[in-house]
């Protein structure tokens, strides 16, 4: 059934009788004949192929396609109210904060990114991971808020998105057993390495830096997620390459040890959002934090804050 199909008229006569059991009381608050109702919830029936009720002395039960159907009702018409309330006042500080994050992202990254999030605010956060071209798409159709990433996209003005560069985190070569720090590139030939996939634009960089130095390494694994990669550096004694962000517990806890930073490598991240004219009211002040704070970890006070001072999105 396409949605066009759908009478929601004939779907509110529906919803007030399910709501209250019996067709003459909901014809009473309706003030409609009963039998104009019961005509009515007839031809929704008729369109949708199910019985909705069923009569139980002189109540109307609904069927179990009618409890679906009951759910479904109660979702539009919520929304349908979210929607006039949105369109008249704005968007407020406590409607969920939808967010967008390339699936092979820091998740400290992401943890602080959110953090305020999560203690300083009453927004409900809907996270979401995807591909970065799945999750722009998403975004051009209102359903992010913001898409989280490690690389620009594509510039296109005309879609109305907007990247901002968040911050840069040096990258490290790091190894679960301590050892004097080496010198890069030159101490680093023939080393056994784990690295990020073919797909990473670091790995791309990297691979440029080794070849311009004339390096040889011994890749012994490849690997896309960041979260995987941080495991592995915890479980093998192979030098990985990593954003220092990735494994920052790790390196103060003492599990990990820096053997040295990679220059000029950086790992950069990203936030992309829409030109809207309702944009969430806590975004502005979201992507606004220094990038100190977002690779530190920040905090919940300093983005209340803030949340007061920054209104839009800026430059």
């Amino acid at each position: 059934m396409n949605r066009v199909d759908l009478n929601f008229h004939h779907l509110q006569y529906f919803w007030e009788v399910a709501r209250e059991g019996h067709l003459t009381r909901a014809a009473r608050r309706l003030r409609v004949a009963p039998s104009a109702l019961s005509s009515q919830i007839r031809l929704l029936e008729e369109q949708v192929g199910v019985a909705l009720f069923a009569r139980v002395g002189r109540r109307l039960v609904l069927t179990e396609a009618g409890e679906m159907a009951f759910a479904y009702a109660a979702s539009i018409f919520d929304a349908g109210a979210e929607l006039v309330a949105t369109l008249r006042d704005g968007r407020r500080p406590d409607d969920p904060m939808r967010v967008g994050a390339v699936a092979t992202l820091s998740r400290n990254f992401q943890r602080s990114f959110l953090r305020p999030l999560l203690q300083g605010s009453r927004a409900r956060l809907v996270l979401r991971s995807g591909s970065l071209d799945g999750l722009l798409a998403e975004l051009r159709a209102h359903a992010l808020d913001v898409v989280l990433s490690n690389q620009p996209p594509v510039a296109d003005a005309a879609t109305g998105v907007r990247t901002r560069l968040l911050a840069r985190q040096p990258v490290s070569i790091v190894c679960s057993v301590a050892q004097p720090a080496l010198r890069w590139p030159g101490q680093l030939a023939g080393a056994r390495m784990v690295v990020p996939g073919h797909a990473s634009a670091l790995r791309a960089a990297f691979d440029a830096l080794c070849h311009q130095h004339g390096v040889a390494i011994d890749v012994v694994a490849e690997i896309d997620d960041m979260a995987t990669m941080r495991l592995i550096a915890r479980d093998t004694d192979a030098f990985v390459l990593v954003p220092s962000i990735v494994v920052r517990d790790e390196l103060a806890q003492g599990v990990l040890h820096e053997v040295c930073v990679v220059e000029p490598l950086a790992e950069s991240f990203y936030a992309s959002t829409l030109d809207r004219r309702f944009p969430h009211p806590l975004l502005g002040a979201l992507v606004s934090r220094e990038s100190d704070a977002l690779l530190a970890g920040g905090t919940s006070a300093d983005f209340s804050d803030r949340t007061l001072r920054v209104g839009g999105l800026g430059s």
